[in-house]
């Protein structure tokens, strides 16, 4: 893609109930750049981040709904806790995170990753009051 002078967006997280605020944060990432690739964090990484009783949905299956999403070119599953090896593997030219993140609280490995092949970080506001965990409370009340 850098070849061809097109810039490469790239995120990563669970995404286990796919809701509006993931949609938002996926379309505003895709408008980083000219193709968006998310690094799906694969089931034993979401019981690591999560809890035993995460994830919800399989790897595959969340991996396929990114995928089908307008904004969204490609999906890789990765089994790491952490995002760098997918990163290194990547080398996006803007690696995009959610607003519960800074540069100072971001994985260093994961930033060092990022920035030693030349990419750099944006950080996107998230949707207030949207968020899995919400959503989990909520069908648990019910």
């Amino acid at each position: 893609m850098r070849a061809s002078g097109k810039k490469l967006v790239v995120t990563n997280g669970c995404f286990d109930l796919l809701h509006l605020g993931h949609v938002t944060y996926l379309e505003s990432a895709r408008n980083q750049g000219d193709a968006l690739l998310i690094g799906v964090n694969g089931d034993e990484s979401v019981r690591q981040l999560k809890g035993p009783t995460r994830p919800l949905n399989s790897e595959g299956d969340r991996a396929a709904v990114l995928a089908a999403l307008d904004s969204v070119d490609g999906a890789c599953i990765f089994a790491d806790k952490t995002a760098t090896r997918f990163l290194a593997a990547a080398q996006p030219d803007v690696y995009v995170k959610g607003g519960d993140y800074t540069l100072e609280t971001l994985n260093q490995d994961e930033r060092r990753a990022v920035e030693s092949a030349g990419g750099k970080i944006v950080i996107i506001p998230f949707v207030p009051g949207k968020s899995t965990t919400a959503i989990l409370e909520k069908i648990s009340k019910l």
